[in-house]
């Protein structure tokens, strides 16, 4: 994994994140919207969640040791639900909070136009970190900074949601708020949901998708020497994988020209794909006519 280019979009979207807390908590202060002030907070809750972000990436990172044989890329997978939970848990507050502001619709101040600009800076703002972390996410293979990107667009619709209440109030149709911060914790959830159940299913061993298994087999059937697959397991390790193949090979080969083909095989499955940290490959003979089965 390329940990400098990881730890270089974390540090971007920190800095983002910490100027952009300031804004909206002046604005919201300046403009009197209590939206606007807990969205900030939001903000400094990405904050947090990058922190945690960097800390997972950099120990997946580490090589092999004598306790760790296989490397320590599941670490991602305990941060990602590290970051789901905080992301539920961002959802429940919003959620409560606007139930608590539907009861009092009338104490809602009408906001100036101060929180409307930052509001909306703040959503253009988060939706372009999000496609940010996103790709660099992809890029590198980091799964704790795919969720760490969804942290980003929950901020995006979070202060979606305080545009459309600051607005409804300044239109003077208050319950615009609540019922927007409601709608938005529900996405959120759904994001945290999707994350959790990602991380949860690599770290139990999870074999690739079909497609993945299509390209695999694929690259494998067409090395010189190898007449047929005749087993191929896959399973996710954080985000590597591991390819467990069984070949079948002329059984007059001698031992050197048997190897040399498992070798290249193991050799071209990871070449062409990045994400596969080992591939075992074991050698069945095909019997000619006349040996015995």
């Amino acid at each position: 994994m390329d940990t400098k280019k990881a730890n270089r979009v974390s540090v971007i979207t920190m800095l983002v994140n910490t100027l952009l807390a300031l804004m909206k908590l002046a604005a919201g202060i300046f403009a009197h919207s209590q939206a606007l002030i807990s969205d900030a907070v939001h903000s400094v809750s990405d904050i947090f969640s990058t922190v945690m972000v960097l800390i997972g990436i950099n120990i997946s990172a580490k090589e092999s040791d004598d306790d760790h044989p296989y490397g320590h890329e599941r670490i991602e997978c305990i941060f990602s639900i590290i970051l789901a939970v905080t992301l539920a848990a961002t959802a429940v507050g919003i959620c409560r909070s606007a139930i608590g502001m539907l009861r009092h619709t009338d104490t809602i101040k009408t906001p100036g136009i101060a929180a409307l600009a930052a509001a909306a800076i703040s959503i253009a703002v988060k939706e372009w970190m999000y496609h940010y972390t996103r790709r660099a996410a992809k890029d590198i293979g980091s799964q704790s900074l795919l969720a760490d990107a969804w942290h980003h667009r929950s901020d995006a619709f979070s202060s979606v949601g305080a545009l459309i209440g600051a607005g409804g109030a300044y239109l003077g149709i208050a319950v615009l708020e609540p019922v927007a911060s409601i709608l938005i914790s529900l996405m959120i959830c759904k994001a945290a949901y999707d994350i959790f159940i990602e991380a949860v299913n690599d770290l139990v061993d999870r074999s690739c998708d079909e497609d993945e298994i299509a390209e695999l087999k694929k690259i494998i059937i067409e090395t010189d020497g190898v007449q047929s697959i005749d087993l191929i397991r896959t399973r996710r390790f954080g985000s590597k994988i591991y390819v467990d193949v069984e070949i079948s090979e002329d059984a007059s080969l001698t031992l050197f020209n048997a190897h040399l083909i498992a070798e290249n095989v193991h050799r071209r499955v990871e070449e062409s794909f990045k994400n596969v940290k080992h591939c075992m490959v074991h050698v069945n003979p095909t019997p000619t006519e006349g040996d015995s089965p």
